[in-house]
C-alpha cells in the first residue's frame, strides 16, 4: 500500500523533463533523480561530452534520456530547444533551470563584463527560458512545472560573490512573478536554493577559512551531496503531490539560513 501511495503522489511516469544545465554537477543530480522517478530526461547544456556521459549513465541506470545541446543565454538557442522536445515528443511537462555562473572577486575589482556575464548566465537565462517555456505548458492540458535554482545568498548576502548574490536574489522574485502569472494557466513556478554543494563553480573560493566560516554556520555542519536535491525536486516536479505548491523557494542547506547571532 505504501509503495502504491507514494507512487501516486510522486511519479513522473510519462513526463518529458528537460534539465538546462543538466552537464553540471547539481543539475547531473537533478537529470538522475527525475529519471528515477519516471520522466524521459532532456539533458541540456554546453557541453555535448558531459551531457551524453549523463545520458549514458541514466540508460544504464534503466532510466530514458537523451542529449540537446543550447546556449541559455540566447532566444534563438532556447526557443530551438523547445521547438525540437515538443516536436519529439509532443510535450514538455518539467524545466529545471540550472545552469548557473559564478566569481569570487573584490567588489572594487568586479569588471563590467564580469557582472553582466554572471547576471547573464544566472538571471537572464533562467528568465528566457521561463519565457520561452512557460507558454508551451500552459497550452497543454496537463499543464507543467518550471523549478528554478536560487541559492543561500538569495536570502543571506554572502561575501566575494556580489553579483551572484544579486542575480541569485532576483531569480527567487522572477520565479514569484512568473508563478503569479501562470497561476491560473495550470503552470506551476517554484525555486530550489541550495546551501554549499561543492562543485566546478565554487571550488575555487572555498579556501580553508571559508570553510571553516561556512561549516560553523551550518547547524548540520557538513556540506550537502548533490543527491539531497533530488526529493524536493521530485515533489515541485509531480502532478498530485506538488499540485498546490507554486511561487515557493526551498531552501535545501543543512539550517543556514535559519542561523542567527
Amino acid at each position: 500500500m505504501s509503495a502504491e501511495f507514494l507512487q501516486q503522489l510522486f511519479s513522473l511516469d510519462g513526463q518529458v523533463a528537460v534539465v538546462v544545465g543538466g552537464t553540471g554537477v547539481l543539475g547531473g543530480a537533478f537529470c538522475d533523480g527525475l529519471a528515477g522517478a519516471g520522466a524521459h530526461v532532456v539533458v541540456s547544456g554546453r557541453s555535448e561530452e558531459r551531457g551524453c556521459q549523463r545520458v549514458d549513465a541514466i540508460l544504464a541506470a534503466g532510466g530514458t534520456a537523451g542529449f540537446k545541446a543550447v546556449d541559455g543565454t540566447s532566444r534563438e538557442s532556447v526557443t530551438a530547444l523547445r521547438d525540437a522536445i515538443v516536436a519529439d515528443h509532443g510535450h514538455v511537462d518539467i524545466l529545471v533551470n540550472c545552469a548557473g555562473v559564478n566569481s569570487a572577486t573584490p567588489y572594487e575589482e568586479i569588471s563590467d563584463a564580469d557582472w553582466h556575464r554572471i547576471l547573464d548566465g544566472n538571471l537572464f537565462a533562467t528568465h528566457l527560458a521561463c519565457q520561452v517555456f512557460a507558454p508551451a505548458m500552459a497550452a497543454q492540458e496537463t499543464g507543467g512545472s518550471i523549478i528554478n535554482i536560487g541559492s543561500v545568498s538569495s536570502h543571506l548576502p554572502l561575501s566575494r560573490v556580489f553579483a551572484y548574490s544579486a542575480s541569485k536574489a532576483a531569480v527567487v522574485n522572477l520565479t514569484q512573478n512568473v508563478a503569479r502569472e501562470y497561476a491560473t494557466k495550470g503552470v506551476r513556478v517554484n525555486a530550489i536554493c541550495p546551501g554549499f554543494f561543492p562543485a566546478e563553480q565554487n571550488r575555487k573560493i572555498l579556501d580553508k577559512t571559508r570553510i571553516e566560516n561556512i561549516l560553523g554556520q551550518t547547524p548540520m555542519a557538513r556540506f550537502g551531496e548533490p543527491e539531497e536535491l533530488v526529493g524536493v525536486a521530485v515533489l515541485l516536479a509531480s502532478r498530485k503531490g506538488g499540485s498546490f505548491i507554486t511561487g515557493a523557494a526551498y531552501y535545501v542547506d543543512g539550517g543556514f539560513t535559519a542561523m542567527r547571532f
